[in-house]
């Protein structure tokens, strides 16, 4: 990590979320919002003032629970001659990154839909660096799954979808065994069911910043 900050955010209850020294906050259009002390992110997904928190989800009631049960884990594995490719299911924010950039690998219309012999070891291992949520890991043969993580602190706006943090802790949530601390997503529309992570449900229901 090159900055010389201690970011962190915090999880606000049925709140927003709470960012503190994040170096790098990059707008839904790719333009760089202001560095500030301390940041309101809205999480609800109903605020007029996207990304920043506008006391909508005061009165819309909004619930920040995650869910009363856990949500399945599930990690799925792919086997290749060289490499295995690792899918957490429940981390995937659908933003399709994969298939995106090596569709010959990562193709939802054929079964399996990842096919780790149709790619080199590099260009999966460069789609696994690419997977903003960490759902997608690799594996050498012989060797543990492993992510790829970006370099520098930041949070970026997906358009749409939800913040894409790296390398920035997450206060008062315990994540995923399968999860990467350097590299996760987090919940923007407020339908997530498994908040305060995104779980794709704005894909689902076709949420819109506007």
């Amino acid at each position: 990590m090159t900055d010389t900050t201690n970011p962190k955010i915090e999880v606000r209850e049925n709140a927003f979320l709470r960012g503190e020294d994040i170096p790098i906050l990059i707008d839904r259009d790719g333009s760089a919002l202001e560095a500030k002390p301390v940041s309101a992110l809205c999480r609800c997904g109903l605020s007029a003032n996207k990304p920043y928190c506008d006391g909508s989800h005061k009165r819309a009631g909004f619930d920040g629970a995650g869910p009363a049960t856990p949500p399945s884990d599930k990690v799925y594995t792919y086997e290749g001659t060289d490499i295995d490719v690792h899918y957490a299911k429940l981390l995937c924010s659908h933003a399709a990154e994969c298939g995106k950039r090596l569709s010959a690998v990562f193709d939802t219309s054929q079964k399996p839909w990842v096919q780790p012999d149709k790619g080199s070891v590099d260009d999966i291992k460069a789609v696994v660096a690419a997977c903003p949520s960490g759902a997608l890991r690799y594996a050498l043969k012989g060797g543990a799954p492993e992510h790829l993580t970006p370099n520098e602190a930041s949070v970026t706006v997906e358009a749409n979808g939800p913040y894409r943090v790296a390398n920035i802790p997450l206060e008062g949530v315990e994540a995923s065994p399968n999860q990467s601390t350097a590299k996760y997503v987090l919940c923007r529309c407020g339908l997530s069911g498994n908040k305060p992570y995104c779980d794709g449900s704005h894909r689902d229901a076709k949420w819109r910043d506007d």
